[in-house]
């Protein structure tokens, strides 16, 4: 059977079981959330091996917490909420159209598709389900061709923990993905590149599905006025170089009052020793450690003042913006520190720039983070930390602009992942047909009297 026709018979066996039942009770969905919890939390070891053999080298702690945690966490919230999500949501009825009953029911959509991509091959890949079986769908899931260990452990683990027509796990490369982009999805959720996500859009399109595009871009940390410097240093250098870099919410440059450079500089360089002190987690392949290569000698030969912080760590102090380092989002271990000489030179500069996927805050003054917060577009914010916006289970998760589209995570991705279907209910007496023709003049000066 051709690659082809795996894809679409996996896809109709999805679609059949849709079928079959279409609106799941809270007892099946909190099963297969807990069965997928329970099967991470059993083969963690085996996880954290097969992600480390597959990076060639990825500390223990972060696979258990930003994979294994993180995702568990999002499997057994979303077991412990649904019931309540699933509930009728009341809506008022406007005095003219009374009586009558209104509200919003959640119903599941259907199929959806899931595209994970290397970076956090666990996570990205069965973080989503919390939100997509909460909501009562099936999953077709397409984990990376690059972490071909992690997909297999994930297709093992799904196909032993959960029963046939819920999760369908399939492989391959790009050719694989344009296909699965292409399939009549109810919903296709991508994660990856802006440029990916473009075409993601593109092939499903044809079939008008849905999308939520979960992309980048360059993420600032800005440093207030006033900010605790060690405590910033501390939550940016875990932040950033945290995945080597890699991670698609990771602070991408820093901006800071420009008397602040030296004292920062070094509370980072202390932090970075601190945290990684013998080695870090590896550039993923060659062609990123190529990559991270060029970024860092385009600096070096343009005369830029470029820091050794540790390991493959490195700070490059003031770079101009025509870099690559400073156009692209940067996915390495290289952090650009920016200074400023007006807060208001610094929010400029993001609202300038493309809107990206989070924004970071450090500082003490409320008004001047209320300032930041209110006068900025990004996808998420954490203030005074590092990351951690992403993982509160109840706050969504997701871009704006060119750095994604839609939500997940919690309630937010339950309604996401949900056709929230409006239901009018019609009361007794049938007070609207005095309104309805044939009309004489004391209808006509009712309807008169409602639109005054």
């Amino acid at each position: 059977m051709s690659m082809h026709d795996q894809l679409n018979e996996a896809f109709t066996r999805l679609r059949d079981a849709v079928m079959a039942d279409p609106n799941p009770d809270a007892a099946t969905r909190r099963g297969w959330l807990h069965a997928l919890a329970d099967g991470l939390a059993r083969r963690q070891g085996d996880f954290v091996a097969a992600i480390d053999a597959d990076f060639g080298g990825r500390l223990a702690h972060e696979t258990l917490f930003a994979e294994l945690f993180v995702t568990v966490s999002a499997l057994r919230h979303s077991a412990s909420r649904l019931k309540g999500w699933m509930k009728r949501r009341r809506r008022s009825v406007p005095l003219p159209l009374q009586p009558g009953r209104a509200w919003v029911q959640p119903q599941p959509l259907g199929v959806v598709g899931v595209i994970a991509p290397w970076n956090y091959p666990l996570q990205l890949a069965l973080c989503p389900l919390a939100c997509i079986l909460a909501a009562g769908n099936r999953a077709l899931l397409k984990p990376s061709e690059l972490t071909p260990r992690t997909t297999a452990l994930i297709a093992e683990m799904v196909a032993d923990v959960l029963p046939p027509g819920v999760v369908t796990v399939v492989t391959g490369g790009p050719d694989m993905g344009e296909r699965f982009s292409r399939l009549p999805f109810d919903h296709l959720l991508f994660t990856g590149s802006t440029r990916v996500g473009r075409m993601v859009m593109m092939a499903a399109a044809e079939n008008l599905t849905p999308v939520t595009l979960e992309l980048g871009g360059k993420s600032p940390a800005i440093i207030l006025p006033g900010a605790d410097l060690a405590g910033a240093a501390a939550d940016i250098a875990y932040g950033k170089f945290t995945n080597a870099g890699q991670t698609c919410v990771a602070p991408d440059h820093v901006l800071l009052p420009r008397a602040e450079m030296e004292p920062f500089l070094a509370a980072l360089r202390a932090k970075v020793k601190a945290y990684f002190p013998t080695e870090m987690s590896n550039v993923f392949g060659e062609r990123g450690r190529q990559r991270a290569g060029a970024l860092l000698s385009e600096a070096v030969e343009r005369g830029v003042r470029v820091e050794r912080l540790a390991a493959s760590a490195h700070a490059l102090i003031d770079p101009p913006d025509d870099l690559a380092v400073m156009r692209e989002e940067i996915f390495a271990p290289l952090l650009p520190i920016i200074p400023y000489d007006r807060v208001e030179d610094a929010l400029d500069r993001i609202r300038r720039g493309e809107r990206p996927l989070a924004m970071y805050l450090f500082g003490r003054d409320r008004a001047l983070i209320d300032r930041a917060l209110d006068q900025s577009w990004a996808g998420g914010v954490t203030v005074n930390d590092t990351l951690i916006h992403v993982a509160v289970d109840s706050l969504p998760f997701g871009g704006v602009g060119p750095s994604g589209m839609g939500r997940y995570h919690g309630q937010d991705g339950f309604d996401n992942f949900s056709h929230l279907k409006p239901v009018f209910q019609r009361g007794w007496p049938r007070t609207d047909r005095i309104i309805r023709p044939p009309l004489n003049d004391l209808h006509r000066r009712l309807l008169r009297w409602l639109v005054r």
